[in-house]
């Protein structure tokens, strides 16, 4: 699906990337990672490494994302999902709002539209040890 896929400096200076990284890997083992447009009000990237997967790493990044959209006076954030993922997003309260067409040959498949509204959800739990810094290196504010 993804194979290939880069997400380069270009990207991040342009972008809001953020990663998670295992609290024992001396060398910053990232686990996960999200992207955030303020712009577009969406959640264009989040992956958790297939090793990770299952351990809550997902939960935490859209936690985190909640967060920082919130800060950026944010009300509602999109997500164009891949079909699989919907379950995952609808689980940590996406709604359904819609379907994204195929784009081929980049894209050959619907995608579900779905969207966090954040002024009715203002949950922000944490996995305990797991840090979620700026992907240029900063650490971000803690939530609320």
């Amino acid at each position: 699906m993804v194979a290939g896929y880069r997400v380069g400096p270009d990207y991040i200076a342009a972008h809001r990337v953020f990663v998670a990284v295992a609290p024992d890997a001396g060398q910053g083992q990232v686990l996960g990672f999200y992207s955030l447009v303020l712009a577009s009000a969406e959640l264009d990237l989040l992956f958790v490494a297939d090793r990770a997967q299952g351990q809550g790493i997902g939960r935490l990044l859209v936690d985190h994302m909640k967060s920082e959209a919130r800060a950026a006076c944010l009300d509602r954030v999109r997500v164009v999902s891949h079909p699989p993922a919907e379950g995952f997003y609808r689980a940590v309260g996406a709604a359904l709002t819609g379907t994204a067409p195929a784009r081929p040959p980049a894209v050959p498949w619907d995608r579900p539209e779905l969207e966090f509204n954040l002024r009715a959800d203002r949950t922000t739990p944490g996995i305990f040890g797991t840090a979620v810094a700026h992907a240029s290196g900063h650490l971000p504010q803690s939530p609320p």
